[in-house]
């Protein structure tokens, strides 16, 4: 399996790294991150960094064949982009692409309240068939600290682009 991951927006990009981190080590992993999400990153076996203006990446392209892309923390600029089809860097390319193709496109948004219109442009993306799925925690898993809320968050949007995980405590009838 081939994974895109964008980071744009400096808040909450550590969580987008968790998520990378927490990938199983089979999968090829593409990080895409914006100028002000750039942070220092080590070399992992299995990880290509882009640079967000390398628009020419191999993520850029259909025939390429990610299976999958998520955006965590997804700026509300980012997903208007999205929205309006504009591809002015590698992260709105590749959601393009992602779209084009018909392949499942994640974004977690991450800002409250949601304007009237980042709830539009989300609505629209949903009728394309993005999923959209901000970091929102469920009390049924006993999350007791924030390591535990965000491995809850992961394991949602590992579900939502077919990782199977154990990052969090399922609902059961007992």
């Amino acid at each position: 399996m081939k994974i895109v991951v964008g980071i744009s927006g400096a808040s909450g990009a550590n969580l987008g790294l968790k998520l990378l981190h927490a990938l199983p080590s089979e999968i090829h992993k593409h990080l895409i991150l914006s100028e002000h999400a750039q942070i220092v990153l080590e070399k992992e076996e299995n990880l290509t960094v882009h640079q967000n203006n390398e628009i020419w990446a191999s993520v850029a392209s259909g025939s390429y064949g990610a299976d999958t892309m998520i955006i965590t923390p997804c700026s509300m600029n980012t997903l208007a982009k999205i929205a309006c089809g504009i591809a002015d860097n590698l992260i709105t390319r590749a959601a393009a692409v992602m779209i084009k193709e018909r392949r499942t496109l994640v974004l977690a948004p991450r800002e409250i309240p949601f304007s009237p219109i980042a709830l539009e442009n989300m609505h629209k993306l949903s009728m394309m068939g993005v999923i959209i799925a901000p970091p929102v925690l469920a009390y049924y898993g006993d999350q007791e600290d924030l390591e535990s809320m965000e491995n809850f968050m992961i394991g949602k949007w590992f579900d939502l682009l077919g990782i199977k995980n154990d990052l969090y405590k399922r609902w059961d009838d007992k």
